[in-house]
């Protein structure tokens, strides 16, 4: 997790804890709209990333009730104070660490098969 937040942290320029809480939404979407078995290879290759997880759900509060997706996941994001560009900037990174994980095959798949991902990719 330190990797993955260092360098979103570095790349958009947040604080760590705002990166790591992004992470977590950002992967607690993906479990529940990608392919599950390719999402979880992800996960597993992210040391702390469950946790992130977790934290990230219990403070979802309201936000639950604006059902789920991209849009849920974008209100989110933007209540930690990032813009859209930050939003954009954090995803491609997320995507290009996924990449040097679990490679081209298994991070292509997941983009493809998550509803609204195309577009960050």
């Amino acid at each position: 997790m330190d990797e993955l937040t260092g360098r979103l942290a570095a790349k958009v320029g947040i604080e760590g804890a705002v990166a790591e809480e992004t992470i977590g939404i950002m992967l607690g979407f993906l479990r529940r709209e990608g392919p599950s078995d390719k999402v979880q290879a992800l996960i597993d290759e992210i040391p702390g990333a469950e946790a992130a997880i977790s934290a990230s759900e219990s403070t979802a509060g309201l936000s639950k009730l604006m059902g789920g997706g991209l849009m849920a996941v974008g209100t989110r994001l933007m209540a930690l104070g990032l813009g859209v560009n930050d939003i954009q900037s954090i995803a491609r990174e997320l995507f290009r660490f996924g990449r040097d994980k679990i490679g081209e095959d298994q991070m292509g798949a997941i983009v493809a098969a998550t509803p609204g991902l195309n577009q960050f990719a």
